[in-house]
């Protein structure tokens, strides 16, 4: 039996509403609960949908619900991928006269366009992953990305040789923010001395942009970095497993799905931020498929929900910074911990560290 996320749906202005029926079911019961026309699908950003990150960790979503379902790809799931940011609008409208029922826009950049294509298809039901926009029609899916970031920034912070770590941002925003400060703070918590260095490469498909500024922070000697970046972040893959190969330890901590595999043969992935932007998808589309869409809603995905947290691929990880993993996540969810998603917020706390 696979364990399901729990979901933390707020209403947009009122706190604390539940959205009903998200108990544990067995991997393909849910297939009796879905309409047998119901059909759903999803618009990628410019990353991709096989970009080994955010994108593809949606459609793996997608198309377990589709299989679970007994949905025809291409008819009763399908995506559209973006190659500009001028093919969001589109690619939604697409879909919506298309006739499917639920329609995702995946990230944060395609916000603008949800709202409006929300507006004028009021009768259309659309989500939107990591963005909180207005409309009755939108379901909105967002994850406390920097209660998993300070996770690993614990690990990188006991694991570091060189007391240095660096962090690569996609797009500088209040999102990739909450990556970086959450990032920081773990790092600071279990090493105060550390120094960490931080880009943004201001762009989430540019791998050559990635690797430069990897090049860039171990010559100036990190040997950790943490990425959150996309399709950019696979150029720090490739910058720390051609440094392996002559010899030097460095490693990478991916994002969003286990990335222990971007770093082989050379073996660099020291561990991954998951971000179950997979089981999100799924979890809505089948409550959607149920007649539960949580339209005008956020469903937040947390430590809490087991939305979040390091990945499973955990070889490379000592001991000691697992145990420190699990102290400080039971201190998170109870509440002792409040990690920082702001600039201002990293900034206070690293004044009450003890």
């Amino acid at each position: 039996m696979k364990k399901k996320l729990g979901l933390m749906v707020t209403a947009m202005l009122t706190a604390g509403t539940i959205l009903a029926g998200c108990g544990n079911s067995e991997e393909g019961k849910s297939g009796g609960d879905a309409k047998k026309d119901f059909k759903v699908a999803m618009v990628t950003d410019t990353g991709g949908v096989d970009d080994k990150s955010f994108n593809q960790s949606a459609w793996e979503g997608l198309t377990k619900f589709g299989k679970d379902n007994s949905l025809e790809e291409n008819k009763g799931y399908k995506y559209l991928q973006s190659t500009a940011q001028s093919d969001y609008k589109p690619n939604l409208n697409s879909l919506i006269r298309q006739k499917y029922d639920l329609v995702f826009g995946i990230g944060f950049l395609m916000g603008t366009d949800v709202e409006t294509v929300a507006k004028q298809q009021p009768d259309a039901k659309l989500a939107i992953v990591d963005m909180v926009v207005k409309g009755d029609n939108v379901a909105n899916i967002t994850f406390s990305e920097h209660e998993g970031s300070f996770l690993v920034g614990l690990i990188a912070g006991m694991q570091t040789t060189s007391n240095k770590v660096g962090f690569v941002g996609g797009v500088n925003s209040e999102l990739i923010k909450k990556f970086e400060n959450g990032f920081k703070a773990g790092v600071k918590t279990a090493n105060p001395d550390a120094e960490i260095l931080v880009q943004y490469a201001e762009d989430f498909n540019k791998a050559e942009k990635g690797q430069q500024i990897a090049n860039t922070f171990y010559e100036q000697g990190a040997d950790i970095i943490y990425h959150a970046a996309g399709g950019t972040g696979m150029g720090v893959f490739t910058e720390a497993k051609n440094r392996k190969k002559n010899g030097e330890d460095v490693w990478v901590i991916g994002v969003d799905r286990d990335q222990h595999e971007e770093g082989m043969p050379e073996n660099v992935t020291l561990t991954s931020m998951v971000k179950r932007v997979d089981q999100a998808v799924y979890e809505v589309s089948e409550q959607t498929a149920a007649g539960k869409f949580p339209g005008g809603k956020v469903v937040e995905f947390g430590l809490k929900q087991d939305g979040v947290g390091i990945a499973p691929t955990q070889d490379n990880v000592e001991k000691d910074a697992l145990k420190s993993v699990e102290d400080y996540k039971k201190k998170i969810i109870d509440g002792e911990v409040k990690v920082p998603k702001t600039d201002a917020e990293f900034e206070e706390f690293v004044k009450n560290l003890k």
